[in-house]
């Protein structure tokens, strides 16, 4: 193989791909990323038996073929290339040579053959969407993706589409985030996707609402293909009962409360500075006469702050998990957030000020009988 291209598209590729090379393995090509000249392109892929991404990138190819050469090594000599231009051969020993302005680098290779192939995904069920808008789905229910392995299937999130209506939902056992938009598929659909896909798919993502650039999603029967521009990340999808979200998100509410997002979360961060990974306590937030109070105690001392809003319906004294609440109003992405409440046990429903795009739940936590 013998190819030469441009060391500035070549290390953005390689940063990309990367992420989908596996970070320790028995199986030494999977450390590696894999190298195919042929044509006017070099294709780079990178596979942990989970993800895999393909992404290909114009080249000088004087000679096809293919290598497998160590991730780590070659994204970091590719890198720091000196030159404008930068070529790579390879010879039959799998001994690669790498070259670009005054520097040259030899590296032993592993053969292609040894690199495992991506399965073969088929009978596919496609959906196109706007780049910018599944980031801002992605981007508003990663967060409740749960990280505890007891239940595998809740550390993806839920894709869910019927009625023309697109739903992302993400819970773990604390909170739920959920997105919902019109797409134009008709039919049912449903599928689960892990957070680790969804995080590398949401760095290539472009987030330009003006271009309004599309990508392809194909779900099979046990894998789903996104195709975002050059790149190619194909994914394992987890399997298994997600929970029955609707059935957790309470019908109603006796307590509606319109607040600034930015003043509630700077409130939160301010008597939050008490608490540690030391010392936890709860945050108690008291909702009436048009103002939210907020209190914390721990051994260190206490705080307390207020600030107003717009109050429906009766007192609420309800207790929180500081950085839940705080994940969830991060999230909103709106300036005012409505905040739906059913007494001190049942779970805040946090809203856009109008309409349901959104809709994160946040389970309260028990409050002692401590006056403050």
């Amino acid at each position: 193989m013998k190819v030469t291209l441009s060391p500035k598209d070549l290390a953005e590729a390689v940063l990309n791909i990367q992420r989908a090379v596996s970070a320790k393995s028995t199986v030494p090509a999977l450390e590696g990323i894999l190298l195919s000249a042929s044509g006017k392109h070099l294709t780079l892929s990178a596979y942990d038996l989970e993800l895999g991404m393909t992404t290909k990138i114009e080249a000088q190819v004087e000679e096809e073929g293919r290598a497998v050469l160590s991730a780590r090594l070659f994204g970091d000599i590719v890198r720091r290339s000196p030159g404008e231009n930068l070529s790579i051969s390879v010879d039959e020993k799998n001994v690669a040579v790498i070259h670009s302005g005054a520097s040259e680098f030899s590296l032993i290779g592993i053969p292609a053959e040894e690199f495992p192939e991506f399965p073969s995904v088929s009978d596919t069920t496609q959906l196109e969407i706007s780049q910018s808008l599944l980031k801002s789905m992605i981007r508003q229910t990663l967060f409740a993706v749960s990280d505890n392995d007891s239940k595998p299937v809740h550390t993806g999130s839920l894709f869910e589409i019927s009625g023309a209506q697109l739903r992302v939902v993400s819970v773990d056992g604390y909170r739920l985030a959920m997105r919902t938009e019109p797409v134009g598929f008709d039919g049912d659909l449903k599928f689960v996707v892990p957070g680790k896909t969804l995080s590398e798919v949401l760095k290539l993502l472009k987030d330009d609402k003006e271009e309004s650039e599309t990508l392809v999603i194909s779900v099979g029967r046990r894998h789903v293909i996104f195709q975002i521009g050059n790149y190619t990340v194909l994914s394992s999808l987890l399997e298994g009962e997600f929970l029955d979200y609707k059935a957790a998100i309470p019908a109603s509410g006796s307590t509606e409360v319109v607040v600034k997002t930015r003043s509630f979360i700077e409130s939160v961060e301010r008597v939050s500075l008490l608490i540690t990974d030391r010392l936890k306590s709860p945050v108690r937030c008291i909702f009436e006469e048009n103002e939210i109070k907020i209190f914390c105690s721990t051994a260190i001392g206490r705080a307390n702050d207020q600030l107003s809003c717009q109050i429906t319906g009766g007192r609420v004294e309800i207790g929180f998990n500081n950085r839940y609440l705080l994940d969830a109003l991060r999230n909103t992405e709106s300036d005012e957030v409505r905040v739906v409440l059913n007494g001190p046990v049942s779970p805040m429903k946090v809203l856009p000020k109008e309409g349901e795009s959104y809709l994160f739940l946040v389970l309260p936590v028990r409050l002692k009988s401590e006056e403050f």
